[in-house]
């Protein structure tokens, strides 16, 4: 027992000193660590010391630098602000002295300026006075002087005029007819209608003579019927085989020719079937009225235009001019006034419309009183056409001013659809007496000797006697010739005017 305690009493002596003896151990290891850990951080401190400062002189050294830099631009700025306001006041400084000059110029040149008006005031009273000298020497005022020099002038210098002139109207000329005859050709070639000769009356071949009876009928009773129907006239006994309707009408005379030729077919002829065909001749010639005036439009190329007007129009097919048909003619026009338009730079549409509009007084002035222009004007204006193509429209025969080109070229396509050769035919009468107009007009002109109108009535050559009338007069004489023409004569197209003035020197060797 007391063994065992004392063991437990020296184990728990050893156990207590063995722990006070870790203590001390382990504070020995422990202050070891310590002054090595502090060493450390004390080596640490001195490192980041050395580094702060050299990175403070570094720094140091940079801004140094930095701000040396700055200085020196700065000095340089310095140098060249300098610079330029020294440039500055140099040339305000030649600015100023340059302004004094110009001043002092100024006033020298306003002095001269007051001296050379005093000059020239002195020079104009001296002037004055010599021309009040010179007027009573010469006994002349001072326009008759200019008037004389002139007709001098004028004189010594005509034939030079007169050279010049010619030649500038030829050369005018020669480029205005080149590009007109290039125009009027293009215009031409675009349309070629046929034409057919002018007639007032219309022939019925029959089959045998026996039919005229028929067609007299009973003491006439059929032919008076017929004649009363259509309101044309039945030549019946001149002509062989054939009967021979007369009437100025022509869709009168239509009507009877087409009634005339059913009741042929039909062979009963009396006075029940003649108002019957005359009536379906009637109804048949109007869808060709119609036909007709549309087929027209349609190949022109006209929109728009109102029914009633197109079915007046299609009554030109039946209309003839000097042998020209109306409604072939009317489409000419149109397509030649189209083509003159486009070409001029005009409103085509306008000279088209009122080119196939032109002659649509034409197709009631048998029924109608007045001219076909002033009849046209109202139909025109009743079917609501606009302002501008009956403008362009009634100025074709110039009973209208033309107030438009448009008007300018209807009137000039209606010019060259009737007088192109082949158009229209005219009576040998008034042919004649349209070329005996034509040298009646010339021979008024003081100084003319002689005249021919030539080349059917399109030329005209004036002779002139050469002691009386000079090369200045014979251009006066042409000029007025053809001005004469234009306002006394009708005529399609145009009239070249010739002058001749020749000097002819006879000397006989004996």
């Amino acid at each position: 027992m007391e063994q065992t305690t004392l063991l437990i009493i020296i184990a728990a002596l050893s156990l207590i000193s063995g722990s006070v003896l870790g203590y001390y151990v382990r504070q020995s290891i422990a202050k070891k660590r310590a002054g090595t850990l502090e060493a450390r951080l004390e080596k640490k401190v001195l490192q980041v010391k050395e580094d702060t400062t050299a990175m403070i002189k570094k720094a140091e050294r940079t801004s140094s630098d930095i701000v040396d830099k700055a200085q020196r631009e700065v000095d340089e700025r310095r140098r060249e602000f300098l610079k330029a306001q020294q440039l500055l006041l140099n040339r305000e400084s030649l600015l100023d002295s340059r302004i004094s000059s110009f001043e002092t110029k100024e006033k020298e040149l306003q002095e001269k300026g007051e001296k050379l008006k005093a000059i020239k005031d002195d020079l104009e009273k001296l002037r004055l006075k010599a021309e009040e000298k010179l007027e009573k020497v010469a006994g002349l005022s001072r326009e008759d002087a200019k008037k004389e020099l002139l007709e001098l002038v004028e004189i010594e210098k005509e034939k030079e005029i007169l050279e010049r002139m010619k030649k500038l109207e030829e050369k005018g000329m020669e480029k205005l007819q080149a590009r007109a005859k290039e125009i009027v050709t293009m215009a031409i070639q675009k349309c070629a209608v046929p034409q057919t000769q002018e007639l007032t009356t219309s022939t019925v071949l029959l089959q045998n003579e026996d039919i005229k009876g028929k067609i007299i009928g009973k003491e006439g009773r059929n032919i008076r019927t017929f004649e009363k129907l259509t309101g044309v006239e039945l030549i019946v006994d001149e002509t062989p085989e054939s009967v021979v309707i007369s009437g100025f009408n022509p869709v009168r005379r239509q009507i009877a020719k087409v009634a005339l030729e059913k009741l042929i077919a039909d062979g009963r002829i009396q006075p029940a079937k003649i108002e019957e065909k005359v009536e379906e001749a009637k109804a048949e010639i109007a869808q060709k009225i119609k036909e007709a005036g549309e087929k027209a439009v349609y190949e022109v190329g006209v929109i728009g235009l109102n029914d009633k007007l197109v079915q007046i129009l299609g009554r030109l097919y039946y209309r003839t001019s000097y042998g020209q048909n109306v409604l072939l003619h009317s489409m000419e026009v149109a397509l030649i006034s189209e083509t003159l338009a486009f070409e001029l730079k005009a409103n085509s549409q306008i000279a088209k419309r009122a080119g196939i509009l032109h002659d649509i007084g034409k197709a009631i002035d048998q029924q109608v009183q007045g001219s076909h222009i002033e009849i046209g004007i109202k139909i025109l204006e009743k079917f609501g056409e606009s302002e501008e193509v009956i403008k362009a429209m009634r100025a074709h025969h110039e009973d209208y001013p033309a107030d438009s080109l448009e008007a300018v070229i209807v009137k000039t396509a209606d010019a060259i659809s009737g007088s192109r050769p082949g158009a229209r035919k005219d009576t040998l009468e008034n042919y004649l007496q349209r070329l005996k107009d034509l040298e009646d007009l010339a021979n008024k002109f003081e100084g003319v000797e002689k005249t021919y109108a030539i080349q059917a009535g399109r030329e005209i050559r004036v002779f002139v006697k050469s002691d009386r009338v000079d090369d200045l007069g014979a251009a006066k004489i042409a000029k007025g010739v053809a001005e004469k023409i234009e306002e006394e004569l009708k005529y399609p197209g145009e009239i070249k005017v010739v002058v001749i003035r020749e000097n002819r020197v006879i000397e006989y060797a004996r």
